[in-house]
């Protein structure tokens, strides 16, 4: 008995002696411990989300790893079920430490000869591992998890330990969270995963390194339908789903993570150091529907070109999508380089706005005519886009075709100060050589100015004058002066101008009347523009390339005015009529005008110099022309005509053959092949003739 009683005493001092060993070494292991850190503050990937919250372009974190900010709510329950069914049942129940998984863990342990054989780690456990980013795979290293897991439950609630672990737990390379892997190897947020994506991203924070499906897709496959196998045998799964998630197949590959707005994206980051999400004003869908339009268009016209686009809704000011090149990686266009806020030529883009002046002076109507013919300003003969005048048009026809002199005609008229003082009201940029005064060229492209500033100028245009600020969630929008915008245009003016816009010509692949819009090409086929709206949208498209150098048959027409019209037909339900005319709009054809608005007179015509001469433009002088008279055959010969004044009276030989009114040209029909001689006699009595043969 005394034996006995002895051996109690010494396995009771022996027990006390391990408490209070082991007290000091929770003690200790508890002071050592890092702080618990707040989710809000954890160092994360920078997500840049679009107006909706949907993910554009995350960036790594700063330790290189993409660790995407995820919250419980934010992924597929289905996942988190399956979760915890496998990895701890007892979850909700327990403070940290699952005994019954620990005595079993420690049983296999003495069992296996000192070797750890399962883990027992609960959740929480494998929370206090990550944080401390330290192997457990001893008895002190489980022990420290314990301690750590028992702390986390004290301060912290389940759902924040589910999130520190959907945002941590690691899958291969340097992937960490279910966010970040579910993009990389699903290419989807995991707000909804099919049973085999839920299973696989169970499995792979067990051998993140051992189970990539990147580098080891059979491996991957074997430890998904394990994780498979186990829900069904736990009854967590039923299994007929487990043997159909057993038939998807398993990513063998990384996806590249979202890249949209890329370079918007870049500067809302770098302006807000700090925020782990970025919110912009884009969509999407419009996004990407865009860039995929731009690339596309650009490797059809040259690899060296590129492609930017901006759409911005006209009432807010909000930008809807932003393309700065034909893709940010894109080596021979420069897609690094933004080309929405690079400074441009603008081409015939401010037309529209030169006449709106006319028209808010009372100088003109659409309907009133204007003289193309060449005129010269001092030194400065500007001339049109194909060579050829037109002789007498209204001012409507003169902005749908683009005519350079009528423009020009009225912005000596209305003053190209007044052009850049609206176009500064208009919030655009308006960059004039350096020391210089406005001028006339500044109407036809003389003047350096950003696509995202002529979507701004339409976009008032649009909305009856009024300017709006273009924002897109990067820093603050530039506050307006004492509170005041001074509009633009006038409402009239400003619909008279979108009145004529819907005229102009579309595309091959547009609809006459859908939008308002135009287009223009800089010296040199620099830059090729195409600058729209609608009731509610506002889009831009400049085509060229970077560098600035010339892309021969380049032109807005043919090079950007047909990805405007498709980028368009990309806005689905943002579609809107362009709006109805307001009070004041003056309905008449030239002739019901009042005699002052009937033919644009410039307020000083005695400012305006020499009217040219005319010319016969074709045929040209000393040349053979074939119009088939050898065989036989009947045929009529047009003769043009550039400069002077109409009408125009034709001769041939000296025989009169033709007096159209504006018309500059005449059609003659000769008898035969041969010589001939053509003349023509503009109203001021000045003529023009060359000697042809004709066979």
């Amino acid at each position: 008995m005394a034996r006995l009683t002895l051996l109690g005493f010494v396995l009771f001092t022996l027990g006390l002696a391990g408490v209070i060993q082991l007290t000091a070494w929770v003690t200790t292991i508890r002071a050592e411990l890092p702080a618990t850190p707040d989710l809000a503050e954890l160092p994360v990937s920078v997500a840049v989300v679009d107006r909706n919250g949907a993910l554009l372009r995350p960036f790594t974190a700063g330790d290189g790893r993409w660790r995407l900010p995820v919250r419980k709510a934010e992924v597929d329950p289905r996942f988190i079920d399956m979760l915890i069914a496998y990895e701890d049942r007892g979850f909700d129940g327990h403070e940290g430490i699952a005994w019954n998984s620990m005595a079993r863990a420690a049983l296999q342990f003495v069992g296996a000869g000192g070797r750890v054989v399962s883990g027992g780690s609960t959740l929480t456990m494998q929370v206090a591992r990550l944080i401390e980013g330290q192997p457990t795979r001893n008895a002190w290293g489980k022990l420290r998890q314990m301690v750590h897991a028992d702390r986390l439950e004290d301060e912290l609630g389940k759902d924040d330990i589910l999130d520190l672990y959907l945002t941590l737990a690691p899958y291969g390379g340097n992937i960490e969270g279910i966010r970040a892997a579910s993009l990389a190897y699903f290419g989807k947020e995991p707000t909804r995963l099919t049973t085999a994506e839920a299973a696989l991203l169970v499995a792979l924070p067990q051998s993140p390194e051992a189970r990539r499906p990147d580098r080891d897709p059979e491996a991957a496959r074997r430890s998904r339908d394990m994780v498979l196998d186990r829900l069904v045998t736990m009854d967590a799964i039923a299994e007929e789903e487990a043997r159909a998630a057993k038939l998807e197949p398993i990513p063998i590959a990384r996806r590249e993570f979202p890249m949209l707005a890329a370079h918007t994206a870049e500067a809302a980051r770098k302006a807000q150091p700090g925020a782990r999400t970025v919110q912009l004003t884009m969509e999407k869908r419009l996004q990407e529907a865009l860039e995929r339009l731009g690339a596309a268009r650009a490797r059809m016209i040259d690899p060296k070109v590129s492609v930017a686009i901006l759409a911005a809704d006209m009432e807010t000011g909000e930008i809807l999508a932003s393309v700065g090149s034909a893709g940010l990686l894109a080596t021979e266009s420069a897609g690094f380089v933004d080309m929405t806020t690079a400074i441009r030529s603008p081409g015939s883009t401010l037309k529209p706005l030169i006449y709106g002046l006319g028209f808010e002076l009372g100088l003109a109507h659409p309907q009133s005519l204007i003289e193309d013919r060449t005129t010269a300003f001092g030194g400065y003969v500007p001339v049109n886009f194909d060579g050829f005048n037109r002789g007498t048009v209204t001012i409507h026809d003169a902005l749908t075709q683009s005519l350079n002199i009528p423009a020009v005609v009225v912005l000596d008229a209305v003053g190209p100060a007044r052009l850049v003082s609206r176009l500064r009201r208009a919030h655009a940029d308006a960059r004039l050589p350096v020391d210089t005064a406005p001028s006339l060229a500044v109407g036809l492209g003389g003047v350096g100015i950003s696509l995202r500033d002529l979507v701004g100028l339409y976009a008032a245009i649009g909305r009856g004058g009024m300017p709006v600020t273009l924002r897109d969630g990067v820093g603050k929008p530039k506050p307006e002066s004492n509170g005041v915008s001074a509009p633009v245009l006038d409402r009239v003016a400003a619909w008279y101008v979108a009145d004529i816009l819907a005229d102009v010509p579309p595309p091959l692949n547009g609809t006459p009347g859908r939008i308002a819009y135009k287009t223009g090409t800089s010296y040199g086929y620099r830059d090729a523009w195409a600058i729209g709206f609608d009731g509610k949208t506002a889009i831009g498209v400049w085509v060229g390339r970077p560098d600035g150098a010339p892309v021969p048959g380049l032109s807005g027409i043919t090079g950007a005015a047909p990805i405007l019209f498709e980028a368009f037909d990309r806005l689905r339900n943002r579609r809107a009529p362009l709006p109805k005319a307001p009070p004041g709009v003056l309905f008449a054809s030239n002739t019901e005008l009042p005699e002052p608005l009937r033919r644009f007179r410039h307020p000083n015509d005695n400012l305006v110099a020499r009217i040219a001469s005319p010319e016969i433009a074709f045929p040209g002088d000393g040349v053979d022309v074939d119009l088939g008279l050898r065989e036989g055959q009947e045929a009529a010969l047009t003769v043009k005509v550039r400069n002077g004044v109409p009408p125009f009276t034709f001769f041939a030989n000296g025989a009169p053959f033709g007096r159209p009114r504006f018309a500059r040209e005449g059609i003659w029909q000769p008898d035969g092949p041969g010589y001939v001689t053509l003349s023509v006699v503009d109203a001021e009595g000045r003529g023009d003739s060359v000697t042809v043969f004709l066979n």
